[in-house]
């Protein structure tokens, strides 16, 4: 999710907000007048910036020097400066830009307004995330390649794609499909879609998402009433509000009757099939998505609200990330680390070699236990900010276990009954064409990554422990595949690891550091990422199978 890279950069007094701006996007909607253009850095100057072209670049970038230094000129009257979206911008390029010279200029322009007396901004992350230290990401190496395209194509770099980029394969394929759904033709209007986006991350507390949205929202042509309160939406929208919070909670309650009573002749406002799959694509992929950046820490960007500052550092502060708890025994937890390994890689080779055979009723009973097996995931969190809350209907609805114990659960999904492979790809490919062709590259891709090394060992098939991770989100979802022993799950997912997973997949506003650090202590942050995106997909899959199966039955 990026802003638009042609974005204009205003002269005004420092630290003013641009009116009609939105202080989390980094974007100004006002239309710039002769002046201000003539005075700052253009918006053309702006996204010649991201041409690929270096010679371009390279002249955008002096334009857009020359736009700043005359702002900070002696002949500028009064106190007028730099606006505040103007220095989130060069803050912005000056922490995220992949390109050394866009980055280093707007470093040194930003140094160059705070000699001349003006308040700059700084970020308050040290990096993209916090819960993977900045050092730490930058030795398991980002591929820059991907980065660099992603700002040559979007104008911007932010976190999330910072951090996917440890799986390049799997960024290329999320950022074409993310594309597809938010830019190209499709049934529903632009501002729509960032809409909709906006009301599924509200769901799960993601201020994150629903800033980035906010600001595509208004750059689609969004009227900026609709994000102080659903109340201001038009009521075709709203209507989507029930819908929205089962495929966020508990997607196995969508029925045939959701479906009717949003498309049927007579329903008021009436969706079509296809712009109720396109929106129920868009709500999915924003859940899961929120369970990403809940899951990997994501920090705010810099030119969001909680992602910057004014205010100097203080220096009694200590540069620690509070996020990053100190162990007091370093020593043993690197050795109980590496047993961990060990006892996980003899547990995989076993599950290989394994040539016992279970009865069908064996393997239900392992399904059953594992599904109603009890993960505590209650955690206390603060109030979710007003930006969040005012788009929330019904807040008090949550998560519950698809089978608590001792109640009677829903029927189970048999996956041979309704899979994505032979229902739901089909039923998405004809409602919006080569969306399903998309999310089926997505979910190969993420299913069959690997590079066949587990922390410190080469040369190891992992196919039996990322089946097992699918698997179990699908179980916690109420979903059975008749040929998989759910007993692998219990013997590969240790307790701590089934905790960040449950509590990722279904509360992932819950979601902590020491959840996060508790589990694969001697892994990869590479690989904790990659567990991630299995869930995350798992979970996207799971609650479109539920809806895509709705609206089967629907169209019989």
């Amino acid at each position: 999710m990026a802003s638009n890279p042609g974005t204009g950069f205003t002269c005004r007094a420092n630290g003013e907000n641009t009116p009609g701006g939105v202080s989390g996007s980094g974007c100004s909607c006002r239309h710039q007048s002769e002046s201000e253009s003539d005075v700052g850095p253009s918006v053309k100057s702006l996204a010649r910036l991201c041409s690929r072209d270096e010679d371009e670049r390279a002249a955008a970038l002096e334009e857009l020097s020359q736009g700043v230094l005359s702002c900070l000129g002696p002949d500028r009257p009064g106190s007028a400066r730099l606006s505040k979206q103007t220095l989130l911008h060069l803050l912005r390029l000056s922490r995220s830009c992949p390109l050394d010279e866009v980055r280093g200029r707007a470093t040194q322009l930003l140094r160059t307004a705070q000699e001349q007396g003006v308040k700059v901004p700084r970020a308050l992350a040290s990096g993209p995330s916090a819960f993977i230290h900045a050092k730490q990401m930058l030795k398991e190496g980002p591929d820059q390649d991907i980065l660099i395209k992603s700002f040559l194509s979007l104008g911007r770099v932010d976190h999330i794609t910072m951090v996917m980029a440890l799986h390049p394969a799997y960024l290329s394929c999320f950022m074409r499909t993310q594309h597809a759904l938010l830019e190209l033709d499709g049934p529903l209007p632009r501002h729509w879609r960032h809409y909709i986006a906006i009301m599924a991350a509200a769901r799960h507390h993601c201020s994150y998402l629903v800033q980035q949205h906010s600001a595509g929202f208004l750059e689609a042509g969004g009227e900026e009433i609709w994000l102080s309160g659903l109340e201001h939406a038009p009521i075709k929208l709203r209507s989507l509000q029930t819908l929205n919070k089962l495929l966020a909670h508990r997607p196995w309650l969508v029925t045939q009757q959701h479906i009717q009573e949003l498309v049927c002749p007579g329903a008021e406002p009436r969706w079509s099939l296809a712009e109720l799959i396109h929106a129920v694509v868009l709500m999915a992929h924003a859940h899961s998505l929120c369970s990403f950046v809940w899951g990997c820490g994501l920090s705010p960007e810099p030119d969001h609200i909680g992602g910057y500052t004014f205010q100097p550092p203080s220096p009694s502060l200590l540069p620690r990330s509070p996020h990053s708890p100190a162990h007091e025994d370093g020593r043993q937890e690197l050795v109980d680390g590496a047993m961990e390994v060990e006892v996980l890689m003899k547990r995989m080779v076993e599950l290989q070699q394994q040539e016992e055979e279970c009865t069908q009723e064996e393997m239900v009973t392992r399904f059953e236990r594992e599904r109603s097996e009890s993960i505590p995931t209650a955690v206390v969190r603060g109030a979710p900010p007003d930006l969040v809350l005012r788009l929330v209907e019904d807040p008090e609805f949550r998560y519950e276990d698809f089978a608590p114990r001792g109640e009677q659960a829903p029927p189970t999904m048999r996956a041979q009954d309704y899979s994505w492979e032979d229902h739901g790809f089909s039923l998405v490919n004809r409602l919006l064409p080569d969306m399903g062709q998309l999310l089926d590259e997505k979910f190969q891709v993420v299913s069959n990554l690997t590079y066949h090394r587990m922390a410190m060992h080469e040369g190891v098939d992992t196919h039996t422990l990322r089946k097992a991770l699918w698997n179990y989100i699908h179980c916690l979802y109420g979903i059975r595949y008749d040929d998989y022993d759910y007993g692998s799950v219990n013997v590969l997912l240790e307790r701590s690891l089934k905790v960040f997973v449950k509590t990722m997949a279904c509360h992932p506003e819950q979601t902590t550091a020491r959840i996060y650090h508790a589990f694969w202590k001697h892994f990869r942050h590479s690989e904790k990422v990659h567990a991630n995106l299995i869930v995350m997909e798992a979970r996207l899959q799971a609650a479109l199978l539920y809806t895509l199966r709705a609206i089967t039955h629907y169209m019989r």
